[in-house]
């Protein structure tokens, strides 16, 4: 196996022995990084102290990271216009908090033969937050709902 010291520097091509007798005289670990590779290769270090490393990357990648949140507004298509609008100003508050927005329809009983009713409420939501946000899935049908989600747009610093 290909052998690496605690400094980065190549120790050569030893026996499982001889390289573990190198890692005792030095109170190290050997840690395998390629065992797919020929010969393997291994490296001479401390284990927990690279674990600890490992996790702090982790730990400062996910303060990092961004949870992005979805919230929903419900529709029926005989929604009034008020009603509509109240929906509609909570829609464009999500949006300005960076939140996506999911616009659902639901249909019940007879409603099902008028599914365009739903169809063109989506495109209104659509149109009246077009300055705050951009579409990210289209407006579509299935079964008794009718949906699109909403993304805000990229706000410049």
């Amino acid at each position: 196996m290909r052998v690496i010291d605690e400094s980065g520097e190549q120790l050569g091509i030893l026996s499982i022995t001889e390289a573990l007798s190198a890692a005792r005289e030095k109170a190290l670990d050997l840690v395998e990084i390629s065992g797919k590779s020929d010969p393997p290769v291994c490296r001479i270090m401390d284990y927990g102290k690279f674990k600890y490393q490992a996790s702090k990357k982790q730990h400062e990648a996910k303060k990092k990271q961004v949870v992005v949140k979805v919230k929903e507004i419900k529709l029926r298509p005989k929604t009034e216009e008020h009603d509509f609008n109240f929906k509609l100003k909570h829609a464009r508050e999500f949006l300005e908090q960076g939140c996506k927005v999911k616009v659902t329809v639901q249909f019940r009983g007879r409603e099902m033969a008028y599914t365009y009713l739903g169809l063109d409420l989506l495109k209104k939501f659509e149109v009246s937050t077009e300055d705050l946000g951009i579409v990210e899935s289209q407006p579509k049908h299935e079964g008794r709902i009718a949906q699109m989600i909403l993304a805000p747009k990229k706000q410049k610093a």
